[in-house]
């Protein structure tokens, strides 16, 4: 073979090379809730066209083109290192659906209900983020709860969350059982989270409600910075970033569920057809 023909077949290799590599960046949909003038909270569907952050390619496809996204100010906590993975948004819910079409970094599968090692080995299964599974509290409680989260941590969850309720002889019992954190949650300026930290609760959840900004702020105080803490953002950017200011590391967020953002996609098909029916004639 000729210097030419070694030359022209390197050059056919490059280009096959480069066809490879070449990002396919599609349209989709993304996901997101908005508080109206009414102060009430509604899904919105919004087609993005183009990638939002210029230096981080970004694939898509037509048939996984609908994405539940966080609020963007979830991106400035600073985030909790577990198992080498840097979590900063941790989505609300059981929902296979929504979690498998979310761009949240982790999951937390808390439910009212008693926790089941069914439940907590689907959401495991169907995610392809870390799960963290309440596994009682309330009226879940005792060995029960101590059962719950070894078989959790056996099914592959990153971590085990206990409810407010939950006693911190309890949560001692389940700290000597598992080698993944445990998660605590505080619910209100009476719930004694010093106590559950002696206990060996690894990272605290804030769930105030109205008062979340104000406990976390309060907890931060008092546990200076290197407790892990968890919290809910509320509904709004401005109280998502409120709550990190505040000292939050991580915020949970509750995504609206199938039926909600299925209403709006059949509104959205309505709003097409009509169109649609009004051109032709």
């Amino acid at each position: 073979m000729s210097k030419d023909e070694n030359k022209q077949e390197e050059v056919n290799v490059d280009k096959i090379k480069i066809e490879q590599f070449d990002y396919n960046i599609n349209p989709y949909q993304a996901v997101t809730t908005e508080i109206d003038e009414h102060n009430e909270q509604h899904v919105v569907l919004t087609n993005i066209s183009k990638p939002r952050r210029k230096q981080v390619p970004e694939y898509t496809s037509q048939l996984r083109g609908r994405i539940v996204e966080v609020p963007k100010e979830i991106y400035e906590a600073s985030g909790i290192m577990i198992f080498g993975s840097r979590i900063k948004s941790l989505l609300f819910t059981t929902d296979v659906a929504v979690i498998r079409n979310s761009n949240a970094q982790s999951v937390m599968a808390v439910y009212p209900f008693t926790p089941q090692g069914t439940i907590t080995q689907a959401v495991i299964n169907s995610s392809s983020v870390p799960v963290f599974a309440g596994v009682g509290g309330g009226t879940t409680t005792g060995q029960r709860s101590v059962q719950l989260a070894f078989q959790a941590e056996i099914m592959g969850a990153y971590g085990v969350v206990v409810n407010s309720p939950m006693k911190s002889e309890v949560i001692e019992e389940i700290n000597k059982t598992i080698d993944i954190p445990l998660i605590a949650t505080i619910s209100s300026f009476h719930d004694d989270f010093m106590s559950k930290l002696k206990a060996g609760a690894d990272i605290l959840n804030i769930s105030g409600g109205a008062e979340t900004v104000a406990l976390v702020k309060h907890i931060r105080d008092t546990v200076g910075p290197e407790v892990p803490i968890i919290a809910t953002g509320g509904p709004s950017g401005e109280d998502i970033t409120a709550t990190i200011e505040a000292g939050a590391n991580a915020i949970t967020y509750t995504p609206p569920t199938s039926a909600e953002i299925f209403a709006e996609v059949m509104k959205k098909y309505r709003h097409e057809l009509d169109e649609t029916s009004e051109a032709e004639f």
